[in-house]
């Protein structure tokens, strides 16, 4: 009872204010409150119990990292496999803050890297700062209770010996400055591209410029701490904005350029323009999505046959697709040939349209494309960043909505261009297959934007050099 009654205690102080050694005390927006929501009588440590790492060596030998998001999954993952080369011995461990962590299935099975804590798919999809019904429906879905049995492990961690990782914006980062032990942060959404491209005329725009970068005044807070041994962001840019603010933030490459193939489209494919379709993977908004950029497709005004391949993860399901296909109209078709050499899961036709299904393909299939369709997140970014331009079609949300899309677009240079019917994405992607030059163009500015390959070798060496002390 002791012991609860301190972690409580110890979380109030955490979240309603600093240390006097501490950063000065901030207000926190409204996504925020997912790391600041009071728990609700949960005696959720105590079953927790973790092995200590060593605590005489001045070399690391635990490490626990904190993600927020599906993309922030997947750039642990390809950080972690970097670190698990060069620190085979290095006990690496993972919480999931937001979803279920289903991209480090493989790396659990094959034993290196641990899981940690519960984990759980919320309503708004992680975007609660979004929707003020998102984060009601979050609330419902037991939001506190998890953050708070959350934050309760990673102060647990800390105390036993784990060094901390942060990947994502302000949620992880507040848990790992609140663990009250050594961490470090890898700011992977926000860039001052976002700010410095565009009008430029607009409040956040002003807001942004004011500040001197895009991250708050808060998270700059929270950077600040003695016991934070490592910043990375996402590009150059964003990393002088922070340097000139006194932070020693630097920029060692983009892991999201890491894994992809850059193999050449099979030959069977020479008569067909081909067009990768992203719907991202957030139910039920992704099947949405897909009906949407599916509807605009049908209307492209081109004579020639379009392959549509249709990259998908564990949601939608192949279920949830064939169904949708069939309610537009599609029929299965049947090519053994087709199927093999593409490596679909298969394939419906309508007119001249042919949508190949493939889950996991994503990686494949990208650079055999011409132009992309995607209502997605970290996907998009890496379409563009292998010199595809794309065109996007905003809906209701909560994650793809209108705002997301300009800001994508400003992020990575007009390379995406979003629509606002699909009447219009239709025309925009015929002019982009039918302009040569004009998509290289744009694809140019997504290849400089996104930057090349090798960024997660240079990111864990960072790691394992300022973090862990090897």
């Amino acid at each position: 009872m002791i012991r609860k009654r301190t972690l409580i205690k110890n979380f109030l102080t955490g979240v309603f204010g600093f240390s006097k050694k501490a950063a000065p005390r901030f207000e926190l927006g409204i996504k925020d409150l997912q790391s600041s929501a009071l728990p609700l009588g949960h005696a959720a440590v105590r079953d927790m119990k973790l092995p200590h790492a060593d605590r005489i060596s001045q070399v690391a030998t635990a490490l626990l990292v904190l993600t927020n998001g599906h993309g922030e999954d997947l750039i642990a993952l390809r950080v972690l496999e970097e670190l698990h080369q060069i620190s085979p011995n290095l006990i690496l461990e993972v919480l999931p803050l937001v979803g279920e962590g289903k991209v480090f299935t493989n790396a659990i099975s094959q034993g290196w890297l641990i899981k940690r804590g519960p984990s759980n798919r919320l309503p708004s999809g992680g975007f609660s700062n979004q929707s003020f019904r998102g984060f009601v429906s979050d609330i419902s879905a037991g939001l506190i209770s998890q953050s708070w049995r959350q934050w309760a492990l990673v102060r647990l961690a800390a105390q036993n010996g784990r060094v901390i990782l942060a990947i994502g914006d302000l949620l992880p980062l507040f848990f790992a400055w609140s663990s009250r032990g050594s961490f470090g942060f890898i700011g992977t959404p926000k860039s001052d591209y976002t700010w410095r491209s565009g009008p430029g005329s607009s409040l956040s725009d002003l807001y942004h410029c004011w500040k001197g970068t895009e991250w708050d005044p808060w998270e700059v807070a929270l950077m600040r701490a003695r016991r934070c041994k490592l910043i990375a962001v996402r590009d150059q840019i964003t990393a002088r904005g922070l340097q000139r603010l006194g932070l020693k933030a630097k920029f060692s490459g983009n892991p999201m350029m890491d894994g992809l193939k850059h193999d050449s489209y099979p030959s069977i494919l020479d008569d067909y323009r081909r067009i990768l379709l992203l719907c991202g993977s957030r139910m039920p908004e992704a099947i949405r999505n897909l009906k949407c950029l599916l509807e605009a497709a049908l209307l492209l005004p081109i004579n020639d046959r379009v392959a549509i391949l249709l990259a998908i993860g564990s949601e939608p399901s192949v279920g949830d697709v064939e169904n949708l296909l069939n309610s537009l109209g599609f029929k299965k078709y049947f090519c053994t040939a087709l199927l093999k050499e593409i490596d679909a899961h298969a394939c419906w036709k309508k007119g001249t349209a042919y949508v190949f299904i493939g889950p996991g393909k994503f990686s494949f299939w990208a650079n055999w494309t011409e132009v992309g369709l995607a209502n997605a997140g970290t996907a998009t970014e890496q379409l563009v960043g292998l010199g595809i331009p794309a065109v996007s079609l905003p809906g209701a949300g909560p994650q793809f909505k209108r705002s997301f899309a300009l800001r994508q677009s400003r992020l990575l240079g007009g390379s995406v261009i979003p629509c606002s019917s699909k009447e219009i994405l239709s025309d925009r992607v015929a002019s982009l297959l039918n302009d040569e030059l004009f998509r290289g163009h744009l694809g140019a500015i997504g290849l400089r934007r996104m930057g090349v390959s090798g960024g997660s070798r240079r990111l864990a060496k960072l790691v394992s050099d300022s973090l862990l002390g090897n």
